[in-house]
């Protein structure tokens, strides 16, 4: 296992020392961190499919089939810690290049709009309402640079909207975008009232389905927070840190597969945005008069997506325990040195499909943890699943009636079933 990760180690230098010697001063460590992590995966890639194809292991092993699985499983996950610190090293360096992405954001809608509004004002003329609409975006893009330097180290604008779990909250950033639009809307009637343009229509009757909106998307937030936290403490959901937060997070669960719940919150909160900005875009002087049509869809999108939430998930359970059986061995009962497959569900929660978190599923027999083999097959494990566990009985485990239960990824344990070890 060492040298397989001394050629890592070595491989990803090769490649990050020219890359970084290109760079500026300061930025030599973040080519180097994503060098460092493509070489490890292609490395771990490469070993998992020689090995899965039998080639690799040593022959003092081959004679045994039990000591030549361990012996594999040992390798791969050596080799997975190695791509675990090289993913967590460029995930910093991400990081950074989010913050300065943000700067670059901010500057580039200010642009747009300046542009926009000169195109526009061809032919009409500037008039007042430009310049007050000019000066509340350059505001807020003055409060949202301010938020982006205190959080840089944290992904700069994405900081507010990065969950506890380390991936982008579905809720949180629409929230904000209800936010940023709500405060650019209440700063266009101010302006015009402090440029003596007329009172300023900020009633609530005008105002009332922006306001509805914006509350719902707050509360929103705040609830699916406290309700994953509820749910993670009582046991009833898994949830496994994510190595960077991503675009996709947005619309799609912990295991990356596109979320029904997530998607049509996301579609319906933006379609109403758009709308919004229209009714503000058409009277830039007055608060934009939301439709009560479009507010009702958000409430009920609101409705399915909090629903969605409170039904994902679920603890890991254990339906069975057998005795793993070979092709021509006989039946019989489970007995010291005996492989045993646990049938259930829950074992590898989204999110916990990587290599490295595998290798962190436990099974407890007795008081014995053993740890649970990884066995490779080209493109993926065969061990372990999210439904079936195969792992061998610990030599340390005496017969007669033990427990059994699995602890996973997400440090989840199950209820303990009961099995009997014969002599």
């Amino acid at each position: 296992m060492r040298w397989l990760t001394q050629n890592v180690e070595q491989g990803a230098c090769a490649v990050a020392v020219p890359e970084a010697e290109q760079c500026a001063e300061g930025t030599a460590c973040a080519h180097g961190a994503r060098a460092a992590h493509r070489r490890a995966v292609a490395a771990f890639l490469a070993r998992r499919d020689e090995l899965a194809g039998g080639h690799g292991v040593p022959a003092a092993l081959a004679h045994s089939p039990v000591a030549s699985r361990q012996w594999v499983s040992d390798e791969l996950a050596q080799s997975a810690r190695t791509v675990a610190v090289r993913d967590r090293a460029a995930g910093e360096e991400w990081t950074g290049r989010v913050w300065r992405g943000s700067l670059a954001a901010v500057g580039g809608g200010l642009v747009a709009l300046l542009l926009g509004q000169a195109f526009t004002a061809i032919g009409a003329g500037w008039t007042a309402g430009r310049t007050r609409a000019l000066l509340a975006a350059f505001l807020t893009a003055a409060v949202l640079l301010a938020a982006a330097r205190a959080h840089r180290a944290r992904g700069g604008l994405l900081a507010p909207l990065i969950g506890d779990d380390n991936r982008l909250s579905t809720s949180r950033t629409v929230a904000a975008a209800w936010l940023l639009f709500t405060g650019y809307a209440l700063l266009l009637p101010a302006f015009a009232r402090v440029a003596g343009a007329g009172p300023a229509d900020l009633g609530l009757a005008r105002g009332a389905g922006l306001l509805t909106v914006f509350a719902l998307a707050s509360v929103t937030a705040v609830a699916v927070r406290r309700l994953v936290l509820v749910r993670v403490l009582g046991r009833r959901l898994q949830k496994v840190r994510a190595d960077r937060p991503r675009a996709a997070d947005l619309l799609c669960d912990d295991g990356g597969r596109a979320c029904l719940a997530d998607v049509q919150y996301v579609l319906v909160s933006a379609a109403a945005l758009v709308v919004a900005a229209a009714e503000l875009a058409a009277a830039p002087g007055r608060l934009p008069a939301l439709p009560w049509s479009p507010v009702v869809l958000v409430a009920v999108s609101t409705v399915v997506y909090l629903a969605g939430k409170g039904a994902e998930g679920g603890r890991p359970v254990i339906l069975s325990v057998v005795r793993a059986r070979e092709a021509g061995d006989l039946d019989a009962p489970i007995r010291v040195g005996d492989d045993i497959e646990i049938r259930g569900a829950g074992f590898v929660p989204p999110g916990a499909g990587g290599p490295d978190a595998l290798t962190r599923l436990v099974v407890r027999v007795g008081p014995v943890h053993a740890h649970v083999p990884l066995v490779p097959v080209t493109g993926g494990f065969a061990n372990p699943t999210d439904s079936v566990l195969t792992v061998p009985l610990p030599a340390d485990v005496e017969p007669g009636r033990v427990e059994v239960s699995v602890v996973t990824a997400a440090g989840v344990e199950t209820e303990r079933v009961t099995v009997d070890i014969a002599d």
